[in-house]
């Protein structure tokens, strides 16, 4: 269909911008320069992707605007990428989402212009090579990458508490990154196989199945991340700027789901079986207990960081169902939360930009001077309980029927969750927004400005759209999926 590499050239685009970038000299005129070409980049890229939807063809199961390429004539490496219907939200949730975290930087951000944006185009690259990777080793290749910017952006950019923050990140998601290079190892050495989508099926004796689940499970796990191995994240979030934990909640979290179904359930589906009940007792601790821990937070930042956790924990479940509705449900949760939760760190921005606090106490009657924020705010909160019209609505939905079909009380702890998020969720909501303005310190606080509404229409655009038209994005993704629980199905049927 094109003559040109599209999906390449998505990919690596934020690279060149990246490079235009650091071709700018940096001095006090320049810097509006810089962070236009970041934001032009990043918009252009978005364009792009929205090209790689628009050509889409739901109708087809496999991978799409494929392109392939050796890279060693002794080994079987390729540059092998394409698409389809469930890394293609992946990609296009990686490219919405830049822009908003490049605009949000645009007055914090004092030092280091460049390398910041550099940082954040980037990662944008390895974000989408990640999800387009068809090679195996080529997707462990860019799921590496992206430590490296985010680490630097925790590191010099985040607070008072940085460097603890970004090496406790980078040393957590490196070790399970570790075992599972070692176990990518393995695959090619006993099928001499690196293309993901050969490789899904029943392919390894349960034996082999077994420990290869373990090696992955100790990277995805971390990464999205499930409870007890969570604890990098309440601090990355604190510490991060704005942008980071934007892109870190709405992008970064989703790279452990992706691989879940990408690996766990699509290449070892004997494992993924047996290890059933240990995923299904891990999520529901993390439902539950992160919501209580949520709601005992008194900053607002890691209050959301938990409630991340706890969301996250509903994703596994729906993905390790492993029936249509529960992985359809977890894809539109990822979806979903990496918008909402997205936005809710941006509200946090908003305010911490002004009044430099992220207490809960600090603030309190905000309804008073803030109504668009106000509105805004509150916009997400329901999306983040599952409000009906609304896109959190959908994935909760959809994984409650899926973990219903599977067991009853499996069920019920899905839906303890929404019952908690709507606790702590509104109970934060009513300390910042309603009630008396008493604080002197925001009594002249501002409402938002226009770079500020043109993030927040965008969002609540997109918060909506999901939750009242949610096959545009299920049609992409329902094919591929059955597939996978096909496979998975006659893989433990026999």
């Amino acid at each position: 269909m094109f003559i040109w590499p599209l999906l390449s050239v998505t990919i690596f685009l934020p690279l060149f911008g990246s490079i235009v970038i650091l071709l700018i000299r940096e001095d006090e005129k320049s810097s509006n320069n810089i962070k236009w070409a970041a934001l032009c980049t990043s918009i252009g890229t978005f364009i792009l992707s929205c090209l790689i939807w628009l050509f889409f063809d739901s109708s087809i199961s496999s991978y799409q605007l494929v392109e392939k390429y050796k890279w060693f004539d002794d080994f079987n490496f390729y540059y092998h990428i394409g698409v389809d219907g469930i890394s293609l939200f992946m990609i296009l949730l990686s490219t919405f989402l830049t822009p908003f975290c490049i605009l949000a930087s645009w007055d914090s951000i004092k030092k280091r212009i460049k390398e910041y944006m550099v940082a954040f185009l980037l990662l944008e690259t390895f974000m989408i090579g990640m999800f387009s990777s068809v090679d195996i080793l080529l997707f462990y290749i860019f799921f590496e990458a992206v430590l490296i910017p985010m680490f630097i952006i925790i590191g010099v950019w985040g607070g008072e508490r940085r460097i603890y923050a970004s090496f406790k990140f980078f040393l957590y998601t490196l070790l399970g990154s570790v075992l599972m290079l070692i176990a990518i190892i393995f695959i090619y050495q006993y099928t001499n196989i690196m293309n993901i989508e050969k490789l899904q099926g029943n392919f390894f004796p349960f034996k082999v199945q077994f420990w290869l689940w373990l090696a992955f499970f100790a990277s995805f796990a971390v990464k999205i991340p499930m409870w007890p191995f969570h604890t990098w994240l309440p601090d990355a979030h604190v510490e991060a700027p704005t942008a980071g934990s934007v892109i870190l909640a709405g992008v970064l979290l989703k790279m452990g789901g992706y691989g879940f179904i990408r690996f766990s359930l699509g290449m070892l589906p004997l494992a993924s079986e047996f290890f059933l009940p240990l995923i299904y007792i891990l999520s529901i601790i993390a439902i539950v207990y992160t919501s209580f821990v949520a709601l005992a937070q008194t900053d607002i930042k890691k209050l959301i960081a938990y409630s991340s956790v706890a969301h996250m924990g509903i994703v596994t479940i729906g993905i390790f169902v492993a029936n249509q509705q529960g992985v359809e449900g977890a894809m539109i949760q990822m979806i979903s939360h990496g918008i909402v939760s997205a936005a809710l760190f941006l509200c946090v921005g908003v305010i911490y930009d002004r009044a430099h606090s992220r207490e809960i106490a600090f603030y309190g009657g905000l309804v008073n001077r803030m109504p668009l924020y106000a509105a805004s705010f509150m916009i997400f909160t329901l999306a983040s309980v599952g409000l009906p019209g609304t896109s959190g609505f959908i994935g909760e939905f959809l994984t409650i029927i899926g973990a219903f079909k599977i067991n009853i009380y499996l069920a019920f702890f899905v839906a303890s969750g929404i019952i908690l998020s709507a606790v702590y969720m509104l109970y934060l909501y009513k300390r910042i927004i309603f009630g008396t303005l008493t604080n002197e310190k925001i009594k002249d606080i501002l409402d938002l400005n226009i770079r500020e509404k043109i993030i927040m229409v965008s969002l609540i655009a997109v918060v909506l759209l999901i939750g009242i038209y949610p096959n545009l994005f299920l049609d992409p993704m329902r094919l591929p999926i059955e597939t996978l629980i096909e496979n998975y199905d006659n893989a433990n049927a026999k």
